[in-house]
């Protein structure tokens, strides 16, 4: 673009922007400028939305209204020679975003080094070879997606399971969307009342506004939200077993290690927040280097331990020693970082910097008095519950952190269990739904959810209710 292109351009801006400046800086929630920022993540929401259908991946959309917005966001502050405070504020919101970027890129690091080690195929092997009926292999799975999701994230959880339904359930249609229902369900329950479980939770716990360990009172409730729809369901699930192929997976050499590795991160990520008050973020990193230091320790040793199986294995000629021998393969760490859900990491910078931006514009602080100022907060925490199965729970658990507002720990708890489970109540209201709809395409579907909207609208109410009553001491 040419200089006087862009002078153009700029000059068009400010005259947009301009009935913004009589308000001051901080107020442009009336102005053109506000509208115009507000329309293009919406749009850029609705595309995100759509992306099952237009194939467009979700970060997409909303990394160009990021940008939009915050150079709009510049041109208004420029013209009104107050720079710095823009330059402070996106330095702000981009602090944020690298805090959580980096603790998920570690999380998703280690869930592909055990996804490399076979750890999640064994798992789906031995569950596939089990024979089960099919109403046990539908409470297995969900129970299985309600315990893992704690530990290893709803989404990873959900297409684990999922993999297992598909190769267990024949093309049985039928079964196959209830199996995925209740895997959605049961994986955003689980992972509402672990501080790992859910992007949304991460946030709330890295933001100070919950202890590690009070996450945990959300256990009833949110096994109340799996149990209640999940019952209802497995009635009309068959009893009859299906003929499945036998599969045998053997762990790649440092499978356990990594488990351990992991919960050890996880432990100093948590001693860092608790007794050093430190971001989380340090102890994961530190963790990443146990993760490097290991597969270094992997190549390092990988020639002489092939060596001593080949020579046993040529020496007794036990099957065993051969696979053991097919298990030892390279590790290279840097090849599960690049593996990590680039999209998701994306994504999540783009509606961090979108609702930033917005918040920086007086949106958040307008939409805080709408919700919270003069009302009841339990009512407002849930009625974002249900916004969530529409809107996904990053943005809106983002929205509510930037908003601040003045909430006893059991209403952070509550607004943290709402925009966990309320993601269930539609198959686009979470990433496992939607997840979900593309592995088993066809089979589980938008409208096959819909069906069970009541029973899964049930089990929200009724999981909320025992929060209430359960953790009342904390309101």
């Amino acid at each position: 673009m040419s200089g006087s292109s862009r002078l153009a351009l700029l000059s068009g801006l400010c005259l947009f922007c301009g009935p913004a400046l009589a308000e001051g800086p901080l107020a442009l929630t009336h102005s053109g400028v506000g509208v115009f920022a507000l329309a293009i993540f919406v749009l850029a929401y609705l595309l995100v939305m759509a992306e099952e259908y237009l194939k467009l991946r979700k970060s997409k959309p909303v990394l160009i209204a990021a940008g939009i917005i915050w150079i709009a966001i510049g041109v208004v502050y420029a013209d009104a020679g107050q720079s710095p405070l823009a330059h402070e504020g996106f330095r702000q919101n981009l602090l944020e975003y690298a805090e959580l970027m980096l603790f998920l890129l570690v999380a998703m690091t280690y869930i592909n080094a055990m996804e490399d080690r076979l750890l999640f195929a064994a798992l789906r092997a031995r569950l596939v070879r089990a024979g089960l009926s099919l109403r046990t292999l539908f409470w297995l799975t969900g129970w299985l997606a309600f315990f893992i999701s704690p530990v290893v994230d709803n989404l990873t959880t959900a297409l684990l399971m999922c993999t297992v339904v598909l190769n267990v359930a024949n093309g049985d249609r039928r079964f196959i969307n209830l199996a995925c229902i209740n895997i959605v369900v049961a994986a955003n329950a689980g992972g509402a009342f672990s501080p790992f479980g859910d992007i949304t939770t991460l946030m709330v716990w890295q933001a100070g506004k919950v202890p590690f360990g009070q996450f945990f009172v959300l256990f009833i409730p949110a096994l109340l939200n799996f149990l209640i729809p999940a019952a209802l369901m497995s009635l009309m699930v068959p009893r009859h077993a299906p003929r499945v192929l036998d599969e045998e997976v053997v762990l790649r050499r440092g499978a356990a290690t990594i488990v351990l590795l992991f919960l050890l991160t996880i432990g100093t990520a948590v001693a860092c927040h608790h007794f050093l008050h430190l971001p989380p973020v340090l102890g994961m990193m530190t963790g990443l280097g146990y993760l490097q230091f290991f597969g270094f320790y992997l190549r390092k040793t990988q020639r002489g331990i092939l060596a001593r199986e080949r020579a046993l294995f040529e020496r007794t000629g036990d099957h065993a020693r051969l696979l053991r021998l097919g298990s030892i393969v390279p590790f290279d760490v840097f090849n599960k970082i690049a593996k990590a859900e680039w999209d998701t990491l994306l994504f999540f910078y783009g509606v961090v910097m979108c609702v930033g931006g917005l918040g920086f514009m007086g949106y958040l602080a307008l939409a805080s008095q709408l919700l919270y100022l003069g009302g009841d907060p339990t009512q407002a925490n849930v009625v974002i519950g249900l916004l969530s199965s529409v809107i996904d729970n990053i943005p809106v658990m983002f929205a509510v952190l930037s908003m601040e507002p003045q909430m006893s720990t059991g209403q952070w708890l509550l607004v943290t269990l709402t925009t966990g489970v309320g993601g269930s109540l539609l198959s686009i209201g979470s990433a496992a739904g939607v997840a979900l709809m593309g592995q088993a395409r066809g089979m589980y579907t938008f409208l096959g959810h819909l069906k069970w909207l009541p029973a899964i609208l049930l089990g929200y109410m009724v999981s909320i209710g025992a929060h209430l009553w359960l953790n009342s001491a904390l309101f």
